[in-house]
């Protein structure tokens, strides 16, 4: 993809060239996701959408690796549900054994309710304490580091697309992707797309 051509042409706030290698990553990182632990580490982060504050959710195991996320209009007991079925049925997880999280009260209502609906097993531990989840907190920051310059999305479905983007370029920073995948041809064009939005230095 060539950049050169497009470099005026935004898409709130995105080179439009640069948006579209975003959402087309995001898609791809899928099928090559290595396997992560069942030690889950969850929290959530404020993102600006339209002058409103809307919740991204996000989740790594004990290593670092990301587990999945997910950008949710409300902050609730039935949102975390969601997020966590989503996190659940992801291909490269498997079924956590401990889950930690902040003290949240929607948390504990979210896991109660998966137990009884039997989609999570009973073995599995929540344990709300800040401490633990200092690993996912750290990981906001790389995706708090390009939401910020661009003051908010304008509208949610660009702001979920976008942040997709986002965490595929944080996965392959991190080590997530298998090695397969980064040596493709799509890394050297996607590295092309970060210089260009002056996120990568040679």
């Amino acid at each position: 993809m060539r950049f050169a051509g497009i470099k005026h042409r935004l898409y709130n706030g995105l080179p439009l060239g640069a948006l579209l290698m975003l959402l087309n990553s995001s898609l791809r990182c899928r099928t090559h996701l290595k396997p992560t632990n069942d030690s889950w580490r969850v929290d959530e982060t404020y993102i600006e959408v339209k002058g409103e504050w809307k919740y991204l959710y996000r989740a790594v195991d004990s290593e670092g690796n990301t587990l999945e996320f997910m950008l949710s209009a409300k902050h609730d007991a039935r949102a975390a549900k969601r997020f966590f079925r989503k996190a659940m049925n992801a291909t490269h997880n498997q079924s956590p054994r401990v889950i930690n999280v902040d003290q949240n009260a929607a948390y504990p209502k979210a896991i109660d309710s998966l137990k009884a609906a039997q989609t999570l097993t009973e073995t599995c531990e929540l344990r709300q304490n800040k401490y633990f989840n200092n690993m996912v907190e750290q990981s906001h920051r790389f995706i708090k580091r390009l939401v910020n310059p661009g003051m908010g999305f304008g509208s949610f479905n660009t702001a979920r697309r976008t942040l997709s983007g986002y965490e595929a370029m944080n996965m392959k920073r991190i080590g997530t992707l298998f090695r397969a995948l980064k040596k493709e041809t799509f890394w050297v064009k996607w590295d092309s797309c970060l210089k260009f939005l002056g996120l990568l230095h040679n």
